[in-house]
């Protein structure tokens, strides 16, 4: 395996560019690497949102409206768990907890989180390379006015409504990189490391607090790009633009590229935030525009096909 390219993705909306660069460049050529910082144990099982969004969006599987969860899902078993007095706020459909149910044996029974990973991408008939960022459990916590909030207690029980104040991410300091993301960062086959449009905070933010990754990412002395979920002033799904709001930021692409300074290379802004490439610049980040809003496959393609001709250019 020669990995040229690394994605890292969050849930629906990096899952939606990971399916373009999977569509671009070749399997063996192409490292989707996810974060678990969103993975929790909900009714006993593991459950693994961003994996699995990911995983079900290549296999094309996702529901296509909502980007998480399977297409034609059911809703039986949650159901019937109501009937019982059962927790119903995270919904579990009837095909997901296959999934749910499959990754938790194995993992009980001895497997890492990877190898559970690629069992199911082969059992979904997906040649891609989709990986966790880290095979050790890791969690995210939300600080809000309302005190610190496990992340999906924040996103799916309360609705985000609580103000962010901050983020902790319990046991990344303590996670391992992944192997295979630790040798493709290393690789001299690499060209460039691909930060999909995912939430700065609580998705991409969890694998930069991994010990080490941002020293890999550096050392790589390849291209890290990062496209902006925030268009116009706005997060196209998600939270974001909500929390940097709440955190004092100015809800605009040139506000990111502060965040993601010292990390990021290059940043690929929405045509519509032309105005931030000059301050963009001013801090030494490479940046570019391209229309970034994917709402069909035809986009996801070609954003995918802009971003490769990017770090081409930048590579030269």
């Amino acid at each position: 395996m020669s990995i040229r390219y690394i994605a890292f993705s969050g849930g629906v909306g990096g899952a939606k560019l990971a399916l373009g660069l999977a569509r671009v460049v070749p399997h063996d050529e192409l490292l989707i690497v996810c974060n678990t910082g969103d993975d929790f144990e909900h009714l006993g099982l593991r459950i693994c949102p961003d994996l699995d969004t990911v995983t079900y969006t290549l296999a094309g599987r996702a529901d296509r409206v909502q980007g998480w969860g399977i297409e034609g899902e059911t809703w039986n078993c949650l159901d019937s768990l109501a009937e019982l007095g059962g927790p119903g706020w995270f919904r579990l459909g009837d095909r997901d907890l296959a999934t749910h149910l499959y990754r938790s044996q194995r993992l009980r029974e001895g497997s890492r989180l990877g190898d559970v990973t690629a069992e199911l991408c082969r059992a979904l008939g997906l040649a891609s390379r989709i990986v966790p960022v880290s095979d050790d459990p890791m969690a995210t916590m939300v600080a809000t006015l309302e005190g610190e909030l496990p992340f999906q207690d924040y996103f799916v029980r309360r609705h985000c409504a609580p103000v962010v104040t901050g983020f902790r991410f319990v046991g990344a300091q303590d996670a391992r990189i992944h192997p295979e993301l630790a040798a493709a960062l290393a690789s001299p086959e690499l060209r460039a490391v691909i930060f999909c449009p995912s939430n700065p905070f609580v998705s991409i933010g969890p694998m930069l607090a991994i010990a080490g990754m941002k020293e890999a990412l550096k050392a790589t002395g390849k291209p890290v790009i990062a496209v902006s979920p925030i268009i116009g002033g706005q997060a196209v799904k998600g939270p974001a633009a909500k929390m940097m709001a709440e955190l004092g930021m100015p809800t605009t692409a040139l506000a990111l590229a502060h965040h993601y300074c010292g990390v990021v290379d290059a940043l690929v802004v929405d045509e519509v935030d032309r105005e931030h490439l000059g301050p963009i610049r001013d801090l030494g980040m490479a940046c570019t525009t391209a229309p970034t809003l994917m709402n069909n496959d035809a986009d996801k393609v070609q954003l995918a096909s802009t971003l490769l001709e990017y770090a081409d250019a930048l590579v030269r």
